[in-house]
């Protein structure tokens, strides 16, 4: 995956796009979560890093619903 800067707005949207496809409770929705209130380096590297890992279907999912 290219690498691509999110601003932290763009982080709360996908936090909430995660949280319809994998659950609230799921550790990338909340790494997500937590960085869009944040805005730390430490924690947008790991919701990242968490996002990387997911399966391809649910990045692409995740993503698809940002453009809509």
């Amino acid at each position: 995956m290219a690498e691509i800067e999110i601003d932290q707005a763009a982080m709360g949207r996908l936090a909430k796009a995660m949280a319809f496809i994998c659950g609230p409770d799921h550790p990338t929705t909340i790494a997500l979560k937590t960085a869009a209130e944040s805005g730390s380096a430490k924690d947008i590297k790991k919701a990242r890093t968490l996002f990387l890992r997911l399966k391809p279907g649910d990045r692409r999912a995740a993503l698809t619903m940002l453009s809509d």
